[in-house]
């Protein structure tokens, strides 16, 4: 016998009840789904590699054995400043590397399709299991139930102030204030690297079909909007762990059954 959950609408009120579908019954495997999100994560990473002759352009050479200095290969010379420093060795200021890092290296794991699609539809069941929920560290007192299903009308909601009032009926606004006060900043050179600021996640938005969702909660912080048809593990699971507070449309969980049917 299926379960049913109610269907709530912008005001956080109940408008009526649908059959939680089948996908959100798979079981929880948090060993697939942390090995389908590294994978992706790989999938970002740009191969590097370093110029074969970098630390090598000296005349350095050993001078042997008999003059009371270490056997590491020294500039030749008399009268210049460089004359008799050490170079070309891995441990001289300037030298080679040990082990340069190669191009050629494969840095990108790869999965198969069913066990991506398990993974997928294991972190979406992880959605409705509140004791996964909360070990992820959300804030869900004020959350009318878990999974939160709200009516498509949300899809249609692009102003922020209009957003922040939705988050707030439907009991969200806890959670985002819990990512608010998360926010660490850096200084010194992560700053100057674009890593200035960590932030925590807050809660995901499932739309089936964008009429300004994204454009609507994009000002606020720790919240992410996604078309079913475009949800992956990384957005369900973020930093490989499952259990990511996420509001579902009606039609967004009829579309995301469909799409991990029979997998």
């Amino acid at each position: 016998m299926s379960k049913t959950i109610n269907v709530y609408d912008l005001n956080g009120d109940p408008i009526g009840k649908i059959n939680l579908p089948e996908v959100f019954t798979t079981k929880f495997r948090p060993d697939i789904i942390k090995k389908s999100v590294v994978a992706l994560q790989t999938h970002r990473l740009q191969p590097q590699g370093r110029n074969l002759m970098a630390g090598k352009r000296t005349t350095a050479i050993g001078f042997g054995v008999g003059r009371g200095l270490s056997r590491v290969p020294r500039v030749k010379g008399e009268r210049h400043p460089q004359a008799g420093n050490a170079a070309f060795a891995p441990n001289t200021v300037g030298g080679r590397i040990t082990h340069p890092p190669t191009a050629k290296k494969n840095i990108h794991k790869r999965l198969n399709k069913k066990e991506a699609c398990s993974a997928l539809a294991s972190a979406v069941a992880a959605t409705a299991k509140k004791e996964i929920v909360i070990r992820r560290g959300h804030k869900l007192e004020q959350v009318p139930s878990i999974p939160l299903v709200v009516t498509d009308s949300l899809e249609s909601v692009s102003e922020t102030k209009k957003a922040m009032n939705v988050l707030k009926t439907l009991g969200l606004w806890q959670d985002v204030e819990r990512v608010m006060s998360s926010v660490k900043r850096r200084s010194g050179q992560a700053s100057c690297r674009g890593r200035g600021k960590r932030i925590a996640k807050g809660p995901l938005l499932v739309c089936n079909d964008d009429k300004g969702i994204a454009y609507g909660f994009k000002n606020i912080p720790g919240i992410d909007a996604v078309k079913a048809s475009d949800l992956n593990v990384e957005d369900l699971a973020p930093g490989t762990h499952a259990g990511r507070l996420t509001v579902w449309t009606e039609s967004a969980m009829k579309t995301i059954n469909d799409r991990l049917k029979g997998d």
